[in-house]
This record gives structure tokens, sequence and C-alpha cells, in this order.
């Protein structure tokens, strides 16, 4: 019986403005990092320290691994869409293009996501609702970000398509991770990251050949540092939770919220100055996220209209499902 999409609660939104703090801060982590290290040792040295700080909570917490080739598989291919090609690909483009640029394209995640959950899933269908929601969200960080990183555009090709490369494969992602519901999000954090670290090994051994290079200095270190445990292993955990609870369209919606949390992160903490267009690129990124959530007000008087008669329509398919 196929089950109505889940939709979020107060403590999801919640958890999803935590992961968007924490997703926001890979790309400040990564621009400096990927200065001294090349980008598939610097996703490397991500995974592989993520893995280790996971296993040793997990030991703490008494919790095994699965056993069995079965979920390994699993996990790999989890590793692949979620960390393997999103990370080289995003990496390897913010060394052609700007972090702005980067952003935007990287905005599109929830475009694909909910295009894919529509065509490979039964209980994530596409309504006008969604779709129009998850267009305005997408034009407020555009708006947000500002038309100058749109500059960019055409300049650097193959980076551009890199990242958006990226932000199919992260939708992808949210589709493929449906499979680990139920299972404990901390192992199936350390799963996919453990496999990926297998999975890079031989690639950054082959490709950077990072022993000839120059030793990094602290600040790529301590990128380094915070990629791996606060944008990775922290954060992982509380993605497959909200994948679990709430689904893949809901958790990608992740992506609109980052450029928020950089931007109020920037004005509380850096001082830097809070503009007309962030506010306005912030409203259009709220109407969107409440077009997606099923949360628009409808005007008094107005029955029937396309958005209620959305989610009425997806309600009756859940039930009759």
């Amino acid at each position: 019986m196929a089950m109505s999409a889940a939709r979020m609660g107060a403590g999801d939104w919640a958890l999803l403005g935590v992961l968007s703090v924490l997703w926001g801060g890979s790309f400040f982590f990564a621009k400096i990092a990927v200065a001294e290290i090349p980008p598939l040792t610097l996703a490397l040295g991500r995974v592989a320290l993520a893995a280790a700080a996971l296993g040793i909570v997990l030991r703490a917490r008494g919790l095994a691994m699965p056993r069995g080739c079965g979920p390994w598989l699993a996990f790999a291919g989890m590793g692949v869409l979620n960390n393997l090609v999103p990370f080289t690909l995003i990496f390897w483009g913010q060394t052609r293009i700007g972090s702005g640029l980067a952003a935007i394209l990287n905005a599109t995640t929830p475009l694909w996501g909910v295009v894919l959950a529509h065509l490979l899933t039964r209980d994530e269908r596409l309504t006008p609702a969604r779709l129009g929601g998850v267009l305005a969200g997408f034009a407020g960080v555009v708006v947000m970000v500002g038309p100058a990183a749109l500059a960019g555009l055409g300049g650097e090709t193959a980076a551009q398509l890199a990242v958006l490369g990226a932000a199919l494969s992260y939708g992808l992602a949210g589709i493929y991770g449906r499979r680990f519901r139920g299972q404990e999000p901390l192992v199936t954090a350390m799963g996919q990251v453990s496999m990926t670290t297998l999975m890079l090994v031989p690639l950054a051994l082959t490709v950077d050949r990072p022993w000839t290079l120059p030793m990094p200095g602290p600040a790529s270190w301590a990128a380094l540092t915070g990629l791996a445990l606060l944008s990775t292993a922290l954060a992982y955990v509380i993605f497959f939770r909200i994948l679990a609870r709430a689904g893949a369209t809901n958790v990608v919606l992740v992506t609109f919220l980052i450029p928020v949390s950089a931007l109020l992160l920037g004005t509380l903490v850096l001082g830097e100055r809070l503009e007309l267009r962030h506010l306005g690129g912030m409203g259009l990124i709220a109407l969107g996220l409440a077009a997606i959530g099923g949360r628009l007000p409808v005007l008094p008087g107005i029955r029937g209209s396309w958005i209620r008669q959305a989610g009425s329509s997806r309600a009756g398919r859940g039930r009759a499902g």
C-alpha cells in the first residue's frame, strides 16, 4: 500500500534549519581547503575523518554495523550518489567558478528532487503547488545571491555542468536513501561514509598523488576538520533522520535554506549588511517552502483553489492507496 508523502512537523523544520547551517558551512570550509588540497584528496579526507568520528560514537553507544553483503552494497550506492559524485564535482567546480554561482546551481537540487520523486516513487507525486514552490524557492536563492553571481554563466561551462551534475546526484540520493527508513541514522551515516572512503582511496592516490604535494597549512587542516566533523559526520546523521521521517522531497529543501543560513551567520557574526534583496529572496524562499509543505494560506471566501484542491486530491490518493 502506498503511503502519502510525510508532512514536515516543527521538529523536522528545526532539524532542516540546523542541517542548512552545517552544509552552508561546507562551502566556506571547502573554499579554504581546496586552495591547498586537491579535490579528490579533500573529499577522501572529509569522509575518512567523518567515518573515524562516527565509529567512535557508534562504539560509545554500543551500536553494531549490519553484516552481509546486501547492506554494504546499499551503503556503497548511497556513498556514490551522496558523497563520491557530488563532493568531487562541487570541489572541482569551485576551483573554477565563484561560490555564489555554485550556490545558485546547487539550489536546483529540490527541482531535480521533486521531478525524480514523481517519476521514481508512488507516494511523492508532483503537484502544481509543489512545483510552484520549488520554482519560487529557486528564484529566492537567485535574488538573495544577487545578479552579479550570474555574470559567470557561460564562462566555465564544464565547471557549471559539474555543479549541476552534483545537484542531480543529490536528488537521486534522496530517492535512493528511502531504503534506509527504519535504520538507525548513525549506522546509515557510518556505512555511507565508510564505503565512500574505500572508493576514494584508489582514485585520490592515482589522480592527485598527494604525497607529491606540499603539506597544507593550519588553515586548510582546520577547514578539513570542520568539513569532516560538522558538515559531514553530524550533518549526515541529521540528514538520514529527516529523510526517514519526512521523505526525499522534503529533505532536499535544505538547499534553499543554505544561502539563508550563510547570510544570517554573516550578518550576526561578521557584521555584514542585510540588504533589501536579501529580505526579498528570503520571502520567496519562505513562500516556496510553504507551498511545498501544503501550508500556503488561502484567502477567506475563496474555496476550491488549485492549491487546496491539489492537497485534497493528494490526501485522497494516499487514503485510497
